[in-house]
């Protein structure tokens, strides 16, 4: 009977332990969660730029990325992407940018694919979208862009307003007040 209320006692410990661990990790979104980038998508063919670009938006939300142009034109309402890598590094300004790399596929039942890959760098976003069919090539855009709300502006620092060069007294008023 014992070994038996021992089992049951490990079993119960583990089976908490694990649901402890798996809660820990649910409330962690990743760095592209919800953000949303306007893009500008280039059609190649036989290495051959087009001059029409296509505006489109492409939108992060809990592993999936969607876009507009892709759901209208081939049926991805979405797409599940993985981070490869993701790196801060500190660019000749001493400013800290954060680089992402990431791919993203789907394939639906008419056996076609559709593959981005990406590299973000702070707000912008450039990669390339393949679109296969039986593994040949069908459709390839290069795409550029922008996050929605661009380039976060910097704080200003504050002047004060002590124009008179006396200097300051330690209850904050200048001496040209004082008097």
């Amino acid at each position: 009977m014992t070994g038996s209320r021992i089992v049951s006692f490990k079993s119960v410990f583990i089976a908490i332990a694990t649901f402890a661990v798996l809660m820990g990790f649910k409330g962690e979104k990743d760095s592209l969660h919800k953000r949303i980038f306007n893009i500008s998508l280039s059609e190649s063919k036989d290495g051959v730029v087009s001059k029409k670009t296509i505006a489109d938006k492409m939108y992060f939300k809990e592993g999936k990325v969607f876009s507009d142009f892709l759901n209208e034109k081939f049926g991805y309402s979405y797409i599940r992407y993985r981070i490869n890598r993701d790196t801060i590094y500190t660019d000749s300004t001493d400013t800290e940018v954060r680089q992402l790399e990431v791919e993203a596929s789907a394939t639906d039942e008419e056996n076609q694919t559709a593959a981005i890959t990406f590299t973000t760098v702070e707000w912008d976003i450039e990669g390339v979208i393949r679109i296969t069919k039986n593994d040949r090539l069908k459709r390839y855009y290069d795409f550029v862009g922008r996050e929605k709300g661009g380039k976060p502006k910097k704080e200003k620092k504050k002047k004060t307003d002590d124009t008179s060069g006396s200097g300051s007294t330690p209850e904050g008023q200048s001496s040209a007040e004082k008097q």
